[in-house]
């Protein structure tokens, strides 16, 4: 049967029960390595799950086998028995015992894969950010409430104790009204080089691999990793970690989307074939005279001159630095008035949302709240693509702007269009 109308086949298994047994069943998508990184998102999120009370990774899915024999060694030493391995993640969604799946593939397939599994009545964890595009948001947040499905986004802070209470200490005036946040990412990355046309490995499913985006030749510089630097797959820096920096200020200001967003920066360190930029600013505007600014640099590592922190809110009467899963409250002169440090990790954000798929707990970073701060991250690429300001009305719609507009959704592979 052809790639395409298994993508449109109109029914899947019958939804697993909304309230399943103690026992946990999932699917993790996406369990790929690299030779940078190691260890891939999948990969650790399936091994963090295996260790969990009542769960249970049943299956593990990749569109290389070399990774999903891999993962099946690994997680099979971890548990009872070892996960079925796929290549295609929809044998996860016709099983009908399996309550939900883990989906950590690159950015274009997270709203795509999502969807479809809300429509196959599991429940979902979506790595960040939960959506290529603005529009995608909008539609995963629609199959979510369709489907009554529990969602809960990759921006795990939201679960560390440590940056709950600095958001609860900037509630309860701890630095008087809260008007700006700011957030920073550096990293020392290496070149991509210029990619040269190659057959596809015999181990490797390049059509599956694109799924939802319109067909490109393979070439040798773009997975497992490299995806992220092209706009065709990926969201750049900010979207892959500027989104959670985002996600804390605009949680700790307590604004939902902006009224006017400016980017600057470029391309400016490496000759290779890196489509977004390695050097950003982003200042996005709230009604309530409220800001948020983000600096990125990523050919060059945090040096001392740099802030040690990972966001850091101003008030009225004072500052509050978040740095990692601890913070600092400081007087307006600078004086340290209180911290805490501690420790969080993804065991915690998974645990919340294994409790809420038994229904013991809500989510702490709920599918609406991830689509907000992945929606700041794509309003901050379109501002840096057309190269000027854009303007949002009260709804958080762009006004008045046919070239932003245009990068508010995108195009699809015929027979891969996301429907809710």
């Amino acid at each position: 049967m052809a790639l395409a109308s298994l993508a449109v086949r109109p029914a899947f298994a019958a939804p697993a029960a909304s309230a399943p047994s103690s026992r946990v069943r999932l699917g993790v998508m996406g369990v790929s390595h690299n030779a940078v990184f190691g260890e891939g998102r999948g990969t650790h999120l399936a091994k963090t799950l295996v260790t969990l009370p009542g769960v249970e990774v049943a299956y593990v899915c990749d569109v290389d086998q070399t990774f999903v024999g891999k993962a099946v060694e690994d997680l099979g030493k971890k548990q009872d028995k070892p996960p079925q391995g796929v290549k295609d993640f929809r044998r996860i969604l016709d099983d009908k015992s399996i309550d939900a799946l883990v989906v950590a593939t690159p950015d274009h397939w997270h709203t795509p894969a999502a969807m479809l599994a809300c429509a196959a009545g599991k429940h979902v964890y979506v790595e960040k950010p939960c959506c290529q595009n603005a529009r995608e948001g909008e539609w995963l947040l629609e199959a979510a409430r369709k489907y009554d499905r529990h969602v809960q986004h990759g921006t795990q802070r939201r679960t560390w104790p440590g940056v709950i209470e600095a958001v609860d200490q900037l509630r309860g005036g701890a630095i008087g009204r809260v008007i700006e946040a700011k957030a920073w990412y550096f990293n020392a990355r290496k070149p991509i080089g210029h990619g040269k046309p190659v057959d596809v490995p015999a181990t490797f499913d390049w059509d599956m691999w694109q799924g939802p985006a319109p067909r490109r030749p393979y070439q040798d510089n773009l997975a497992p990793y490299n995806w992220h630097w092209f706009w065709h797959w990926g969201t750049g820096e900010l979207g892959n970690n500027g989104v959670h920096m985002l996600d804390v200020a605009r949680w700790g200001l307590g604004v939902d989307h902006p009224i006017r967003v400016a980017s600057g920066g470029g391309k400016y360190r490496y000759d290779d074939d890196q489509q977004t930029p390695d050097t950003q600013n982003v200042s996005l505007d709230f009604d309530g005279r409220k800001t948020i600014t983000w600096e990125n640099r990523s050919w060059a590592a945090q040096t001392p001159n740099d802030p040690s922190y990972d966001v850091a809110f101003y008030g009225e009467s004072g500052s509050l630095l978040v740095r990692g899963n601890g913070y600092a409250i400081y007087d307006p002169k600078g004086k340290e008035v209180s911290k805490n440090t501690g420790k969080g990790d993804d065991a915690i954000h998974l645990q919340n949302f294994i409790d809420a798929v038994r229904g013991d707990a809500k989510l702490n970073a709920e599918i609406a709240e991830g689509v907000r701060s992945a929606t700041l991250c794509h309003l901050g690429n379109i501002a840096y693509r057309t190269g000027h300001t854009v303007h949002l009305d009260e709804q958080g719609k762009i006004v008045n702007d046919a070239e932003a507009e245009n990068l508010w959704g995108r195009e699809y592979q015929q027979g891969w269009e996301p429907k809710v």
